[in-house]
């Protein structure tokens, strides 16, 4: 296998370019160019469906609450919009559908002016953070909005609204995520957002995590600066630029309070801050403390028995002494191979095949890794003087809350009536009632583990209303117990998948909400509250990820949670098998992706494939495991974040072992022999970028297309590309796409001429290989799409947001839009035939909604124009027509099998017949044969159906 290596040294002189932000300009332009899409779309009426789930939710970032009304209040979602409710949680109504993102850091609202200010994109910097377009507004309870500017923020922090006027706000602006930019720090408007200055800037790589304002007095106002430098592959979240600054004229000038005289950390390990104001003396700061524990520290605790740690110093001579019994209670403790026990890993060592380190380094994943930092991490300091001097509450190190990653949370509230009754948000919410120096976890049954927003109501004592990775949840009494307000559709998917069962079942895995799944056709309402069965069930737990279903079998599920820890389920019988490959003792830990990429061979389905920076195979589904690849990958970089794997794998339907990879650092690579050799492909694509997908056709066996992502780089450019020679060429066919970084592709599976891309704000398909786009959103938000999936036999295509769900898309009329029907004039999509019902417009109780009957009509018109439909009965009776305004494109004339008056008069002239009228006033069509005609733009198209 020397070859492989060879191949791997070609693949370093790839050219390295570096990827540039996109600037605000294009994404302006290309908001307006999305516009003028979904405006002129040729499919614009073809409707996506929205089908949930619910129950799980989604991440929430901030809550508004009216104090004098708390069963009002709106919820801000990261990726989900925003949803207002009036009825304490019992049902919510998005209200930012119609703007041009779903992506939220932070939400303020002045109630006595029902004006809505909106911080959009995520304050949170995980991986799946998404970028903002500014600052919207509305002034009339979200019924309309106006984005404000501060379009290259990118991630809002904070918004504060003077209580006393609507037109006064200050804004903390978080700044890009990936990238240095100016437009960060504070910015203040006193015109309603017309005009915006910028009161506080410190750097292009610090910016505004948090604002907040003495209750008592809005000139009074603390901001937390946080510097973070978040890379694909590494994540500095602290820095010399982060700490607190005062102001006391309404945010127009500041001053640093976080001094060294001050008590307040300063220096390199300051990372972020978040706080809370009592009152115009009073503040508390929660802090994720970023500097290391001193080592006596970090051995206080230390475990009984032998750790990974202890293997970094043990000599040779000290580990071939370990006592066998501890030895292999660490080894089976740890999960390592079953060939790896006391006896022959000392032979291992005693012949020096491998080192007492390496034990440790076997260990090392990207997850454990998470984990395993020892910085000091939580800390909560409180200044009675209003900012001169800050004094740490807790005496004890605040562990279990924020772990390492702190950069996710550091949030704090304080209870507006009782100055040492605050409560700190993080992996749990924990609450103390003295002023922080102990506290409890009050986390509860029912309640996501990860927290963000927390709204403690200043009127009633122990109310209390919690925004967290699974939604809203409410206490009334202090977090003893908690109600869940999970009703709006916000769930972030990473991964979809479908089986082929009837009806067909829908797998998903989620952000932080494991892995669900659930029949396609499940109805999404409250009813499981009385019955006990939500139709969609949770398989696995952790960050869900990518799914395989087994065609034959459709119990044997592969799935898992982030970095590549997969598992073997069998539904049937409540079992998992954990199945991910594990590397020699002595090699170097293979590096998963957040997403490991998974694939069962479609020429086998005993076949699984499983990437980490090289392509793993099994024959035995997952049992056992070959590696079939050198490193294919850029060999990864220096950084907290594990970078340099593999992100997709595709093997190609018409040859076994043609197989495609492609990396997180931008390598595409290609096997034609199912491992033996390997070839990058990508040399002529721009580098550096994330392989979002590369996929194999199911049409052409030298066809392959590759989806490229910047995301990481903030660089929102669509990369699309086909290659008809298996990677040999390229062509770009990203076309007319706006500017929205590209997270998977599908061809359709009826239509060879079809594509369907999913971006960061949308889904697109084109009907002509690429060549053009058009947009596909009808029903759907501007929202994250992070997967496609094409259920074969139904004709449905299924949409996985990150946000909002998934959505679900009858696509049988779309798939046959060939070229030869876009060159018609008109053409009208036969029907299908309705089966007759005597309850048609009856109801069993006159408290009940009658069943109503409904035909779709569905035509093709190459010119907006107004068409005639008749629609007569087999003896040529008209028993109704109408007129129908037509788009350029696909239309839907929904008909409602009812007569017409005239028609109604007209067949019972010629049929002496009792016709009855239901009971919501209509009359519906007998059994029988009917046609449509269409007529207009010159020409008359006939179809029949039939009444059976």
């Amino acid at each position: 296998m020397k070859h492989f290596y060879l191949l791997l040294l070609t693949s370093i002189s790839i050219a390295t370019a570096q990827v540039q932000p996109t600037a605000s300009e294009k994404v302006d332009e290309s908001l307006m160019a999305k516009k003028a899409m979904d405006a002129n779309s040729i499919i614009k009426n073809l409707a996506l469906k929205n089908i949930g789930p619910s129950v799980m939710s989604g991440r929430v970032v901030d809550l508004a609450v009216n104090k004098d009304n708390p069963t009002e209040y709106y919820v801000a979602y990261a990726s989900g919009g925003l949803w207002y409710t009036n009825n304490n949680g019992t049902t919510f109504t998005p209200i930012m559908d119609d703007t041009q993102t779903q992506n939220i850091g932070d939400i303020a609202v002045h109630w006595p002016s029902e004006t809505i200010w909106v911080g959009t994109g995520e304050n949170n910097a995980s991986r799946s953070s998404y970028a903002g377009i500014g600052i919207l507004k509305s002034t009339d309870k979200g019924k309309t909005w106006k984005n404000t500017g501060l379009l290259d923020s990118h991630h809002i922090g904070r918004i504060v609204v003077n209580p006393d006027n609507a037109n006064e706000v200050t804004v903390g602006v978080a700044g890009h995520l990936y990238s240095p930019n100016k437009e960060r720090g504070v910015y203040k408007t006193i015109d309603g957002g017309k005009t915006w200055k910028n009161t506080l800037f410190i750097d292009e790589n610090t910016g505004i995590i948090d604002v907040a304002v003495s209750p008592n007095n809005f000139n009074i106002q603390y901001a937390a600066a946080w510097q973070k430098d978040r890379k694909a592959w590494d994540f500095i979240g602290n820095g010399e630029g982060s700490g607190i600054y005062k102001s006391t004229d309404a945010g127009v000038t500041w001053e640093k309070i976080s001094t060294p005289s001050s008590g307040f950390p300063t220096g390199e390990g300051v990372g972020r801050i978040g706080l809370a104001v009592f009152d115009d003396n009073t503040v508390y700061a929660v802090h994720d403390n970023q500097f290391r524990r001193k080592q006596s520290e970090e051995n206080k605790d230390k475990q009984e028995g032998l750790t990974k740690d202890d293997f970094k110093s043990l000599s040779k001579e000290q580990f071939l002494d370990l006592n066998d019994k501890e030895l292999n209670d660490f080894l089976k403790t740890n999960n390592f191979q079953e060939k790896y026990r006391a006896a022959n890993v000392k032979q291992m060592v005693r012949s020096n095949a491998v080192k007492p380190v390496d034990l440790a380094l076997y260990l090392e994943d990207a997850n454990s890794m998470i984990f395993d930092t020892l910085v000091i991490g939580a800390e909560v300091y409180r200044s009675d003087n209003g900012g001169t001097s800050w004094v740490k509450q807790n005496n004890d190190y605040i562990d279990d809350l924020f772990y390492s990653y702190g950069y996710y949370f550091a949030q704090i509230s304080v209870d507006p009536k009782n100055v040492d009754a605050i409560y700190l948000s993080g992996v749990p919410i924990i609450a103390s009632k003295d002023g922080g120096k102990t506290y409890k976890s009050i986390n509860g049954d029912n309640v996501h583990s990860d927290h963000h927003a927390l709204w403690v109501d200043p009127n009633l004592p122990g109310h209390l209303i919690n925004g967290n990775d699974g939604g809203v949840n409410t206490s009334y009494d202090d977090g003893e117990n908690w109600i869940k307000n999970n009703s709006p559709i916000v769930a972030q998917f990473y991964a979809i998948a479908v089986d082929n069962q009837k009806p067909y079942n829908i797998y998903g895995g989620l952000q932080d909400n494991g892995v669900w799944m659930g029949p396609h056709n499940a109805v999404e309402n409250t009813e499981w509250h009385q019955t006990g069965q939500y139709p969609w069930k949770s398989i696995l737990g952790g960050d869900g990820m990518q799914v395989q279903i087994d065609s034959r079998n459709p119990n044997t599920v592969y799935t898992g949670f982030q970095f590549g820890n997969y598992f073997r389920l069998d539904l049937e019988n409540d079992k998992r098998v954990y199945i991910q490959p594990k590397h020699e003792l002595g090699e170097a830990p293979y590096r998963f992706n957040w997403q490991s990429p998974i694939q069962l061979s479609p020429h086998n389905q005993d076949i699984l494939y499983m990437g980490s920076n090289k392509l793993h195979r099994s024959l035995n589904q997952g049992d056992t495991w070959e590696t079939i690849s050198p490193d294919l990958t850029q060999g990864g970089k220096k950084g907290n974040v594990a970078f340099g794997t593999l992100a997709t794998i595709s093997e190609s339907p018409f040859k076994f072992g043609l197989i495609y990879t492609g990396s997180d650092d931008g390598l595409i690579q290609r096997t034609d022999n199912g491992g033996g050799s390997w070839e990058v492909i990508s040399k002529n694509l721009p580098q550096n970028l994330w392989v979002s997908r590369v996929i194999a056709s199911m049409f052409n066996k030298n066809r392959v297309y590759a989806t490229l992502n910047g995301y990481r780089s903030d660089d929102f450019t669509p990369y699309i590309y086909v290659s008809e020679d298996k990677g040999a060429s390229w062509k770009n066919i990203s076309a007319n796409i706006p500017a929205s970084p590209v997270n998977v592709i599908i061809e359709d599976t009826e239509n060879e001429n079809m594509l369907y891309v999913g971006t960061d704000n949308g889904l697109y398909v084109s009907l002509n290989n690429g060549n053009s786009w058009e947009s596909f959103n009808n029903g759907m938000p501007y929202v994250a799409v992070h997967d496609l999936v094409i259920q074969k036999e139904a004709r449905h295509l299924l949409i996985g947001t990150h946000g909002r769900s998934i959505y679900k898309a009858d696509i049988a009329q779309l798939q046959n839009l060939t070229p030869e029907i876009l060159k018609k004039e008109l053409y009208v999509y036969p029907l299908e035939n309705i089966k007759h019902s005597a309850r048609w417009g009856n109801s069993w109780s006159s408290w009940s909604k009658p069943s109503t009957p409904g035909l779709d009509i569905t035509f093709y018109s190459n010119r907006d124009e107004v068409y005639q439909a008749k629609i007569k009965s087999s003896d040529d009776i008209l028993v109704s027509e109408t007129d129908i305004v037509s788009d350029k494109g696909i239309n839907i004339l929904s008909y409602d099998l009812a007569f017409s008056k005239i028609g109604k008069l007209n067949y019972l002239k010629k049929h002496k017949t009792e016709l009855k009228t239901a009971d919501d006033g209509k009359t519906y069509l007998p059994k029988g044969s009917y046609s449509v005609q269409l007529i207009g733009n010159g020409k008359t198209e006939l179809v029949t159906f039939e009444i059976e």
